[in-house]
């Protein structure tokens, strides 16, 4: 799986990794035929703690929400590990857990902690040289290279872009097998990111609608030069309005009949979480059915 995501960067166009929150986000994704999911820890944040994303979701959130999601799907897995949820040490045993439960790349950054979404004001960083060391503890700690470490910086509005792109140029020499440079204000910038590290590594583009980065289709971020696309909390945004609707719907009249063809049935739900393929592996191992069958 992981190895899948490795090869098909260095070898296929550009791609868009939607971003899941859980086990049924991240399968609709999987159906609607996207190649990669990105697990969001601002979406995380959202739907779980109902918080913004500021450093509340812990690590032990993120690994169980891993574990559910690669238990029900086979695409590869990008995962959000925000800083690595502390020093080194604490990176070398998020790579490690995280890993071991179906990452198939793990995203670093280098914000200080408590970190903030990089689309919010108010950010800090650590040296550059406490995230290069964490950066070699996140290599090191991986058990395979197809596992994919990805170096993300924080540093375009806390520090300006010539910086940003200093710390961008140590974290690619530290061995980043893919770069993110977070929230560039203008296609100018993006241009000179792309510019400068295309043809050394895989680089992210973060869409965020309402964010600080010119929002662009997977073509028009292709051309530039970005290989993996995010959307990370935009099937939040999608799904907030439409339930606030049916909510509004549903107060008014009593009733859900009034929403019910914007709505998927019970077997509609079913089919998707493939209820009959669940009742029939259950089937194989009940003693009833087997006798039947004989």
């Amino acid at each position: 799986m992981s190895s899948g995501l490795k090869s098909r960067l260095q070898n296929g166009p550009a791609l868009i990794a939607p971003g899941a929150f859980d086990a049924l986000s991240a399968l609709l994704i999987e159906q609607a035929g996207f190649e990669a999911v990105y697990l969001s820890g601002a979406s995380v944040a959202y739907t779980q703690l109902g918080r913004p994303d500021i450093g509340l979701v812990s690590f032990d959130q993120v690994a169980d929400v891993v574990a559910r999601i690669r238990e029900r799907i086979s695409l590869p897995l990008v995962v959000d590990a925000d800083t690595g949820f502390g020093n080194a040490l604490n990176v070398s045993r998020t790579v490690k857990v995280l890993e071991r439960m179906g990452a198939s790349a793990i995203q670093l950054e280098d914000q200080s902690f408590p970190k903030r979404c990089g689309h919010l004001a108010g950010k800090s960083l650590v040296p550059v040289d406490e995230m290069v060391g964490k950066l070699h503890a996140a290599l090191d700690s991986r058990e395979s290279d197809q596992t994919l470490i990805i170096a993300r910086t924080d540093a375009v509005d806390v520090e300006g872009f010539d910086a940003a792109m200093a710390r961008a140029q140590a974290y690619v020499d530290a061995g980043a097998d893919i770069l993110f440079v977070e929230a560039p204000k203008s296609l100018e910038h993006m241009k000179k990111i792309t510019d400068a590290f295309k043809a050394r590594v895989p680089l992210v583009a973060n869409m965020v609608e309402g964010g600080k980065t010119p929002i662009l289709t997977l073509d028009e971020l292709a051309q530039i030069g970005f290989k993996l696309v995010i959307s990370p909390g935009a099937l939040v945004r999608a799904l907030i309005p439409a339930a606030e609707n049916f909510l509004v719907s549903l107060k008014q009249y009593g009733t859900t009949r009034p929403f019910a063809d914007r709505m998927t049935d019970l077997a509609g739900v079913n089919k998707r979480i493939d209820l009959d393929g669940m009742m029939a592996l259950g089937q194989q191992y009940d003693p009833a059915h087997q006798e039947a069958a004989e």
